[in-house]
């Protein structure tokens, strides 16, 4: 599987934040313990969907997180792998290796632009994706 393979293979993208809240107490976590608490994945917030032949490079969008209106991390695409659709071409391999496959109403994130700031309730996160839009998100 290629990244050109995955362009091709995708309906639509959309600018997202992932909702990060491991069950190991104080982040004093293992590669194991990541694995067996599903890499700490709480939640998923999508904005708006792109069909793909309408988005950017995917490779070089840049992203700047913001948690209440302040500027606290910057990533972009290359920093997935060089390339988000790369990222998922890896486990699609991987998966067929085992004659599984992923399926046209999967919803995949390919990886963090980002690192994952601690936040707490009573705030506000809101990831800005240039021409790919922006999400946001309040704990409550």
């Amino acid at each position: 599987m290629t990244t050109a393979d995955v362009l091709a293979a995708t309906e639509a993208v959309a600018p997202a934040l992932e909702i990060v809240d491991s069950r190991v107490r104080d982040l004093q976590i293992t590669l194991v313990d990541t694995f067996a608490d599903n890499a700490g994945s709480a939640g998923l917030v999508c904005g708006s969907w792109t069909p793909v032949e309408h988005t950017p490079d995917l490779a070089a969008v840049t992203v700047g997180l913001l948690i209440d209106g302040n500027k606290v991390a910057t990533g972009g695409g290359k920093e997935v792998l060089g390339h988000p659709a790369t990222a998922v071409a890896w486990p699609a391999d991987a998966l067929a290796a085992h004659g599984a496959v992923l399926d046209a109403e999967h919803v995949i994130v390919p990886g963090a632009m980002t690192t994952a700031p601690l936040i707490s309730a009573g705030r506000n996160a809101e990831a800005r994706f240039g021409a790919l839009g922006s999400v946001s998100v309040s704990f409550v």
